[in-house]
């Protein structure tokens, strides 16, 4: 990882860190009671039955409720999550994170033409473009980092990580289209770390990405 890269995603790093300690304590008891507006799309235990919609089953809870922060607020832009966001108290949001977090996140499956591939992206990055690996901030195995809200990526769905990482790509390129991803920006105008690290992602190695993710297990 390059130092301007790796500066970027330590100030990052500190300011999830610092977003996600002032979540409250959930309670994964209320959260299953409050999770069936979610099941529609994501499952009741959390692995959702489609692949476009993201497993959140075992995801870290930091992680789930700084995402449903971001949607209440609208510094993430989905509409469909920013409707079901707009009623949830900080509480809400903190007993639904506990409530998914326990669960048991369902394995997948990677295709074997794309694992190679993906593992040395995921695990080692690209030197020649400046591309840093995955594991660095997910975790070696793809199970996150739950002390800085990085998100756990093992088991996901290749179609919902491939839709992200060409968002995030998007952004990072600014290419014209209408689905980009800039939610972690750290300032107006700013790109966040995943911005900067998918512009350098081609088709290719996103396809291997996905796929590899999706077989990973932990």
């Amino acid at each position: 990882m390059n130092k301007t890269l790796a500066a970027v995603v330590l100030m990052l790093g500190t300011a999830s860190l610092a977003h996600a300690n002032a979540m409250p304590k959930g309670d994964a008891a209320a959260g299953a009671g409050k999770a069936a507006v979610c099941a529609g799309c994501h499952g009741m235990d959390g692995n959702s039955p489609a692949p476009t919609f993201p497993k959140i089953a075992g995801q870290n809870a930091k992680y789930i409720y700084k995402q449903l922060h971001n949607f209440k607020t609208g510094a993430r832009n989905n509409p469909l999550m920013m409707g079901m966001a707009a009623p949830l108290s900080d509480q809400d949001m903190a007993d639904l994170a506990a409530y998914f977090s326990d669960k048991k996140m369902s394995g997948g499956a990677a295709n074997a033409e794309l694992a190679k591939k993906g593992e040395r992206l995921f695990r080692g990055g690209n030197k020649q473009v400046g591309l840093a690996p995955c594991a660095g901030c997910h975790g070696p195995a793809g199970e996150g980092n739950q002390y800085a809200a990085y998100p756990r990526l093992a088991g996901q769905y290749a179609d919902y990580t491939k839709a992200q990482l060409i968002a995030f790509r998007a952004a990072g390129r600014d290419d014209n289209t209408d689905v980009k991803r800039i939610h972690d920006k750290d300032k107006p105008l700013e790109l966040g770390p995943m911005q900067m690290i998918a512009a350098k992602l081609s088709d290719k190695d996103i396809d291997a990405l996905a796929s590899y993710i999706q077989g990973l297990r932990n």
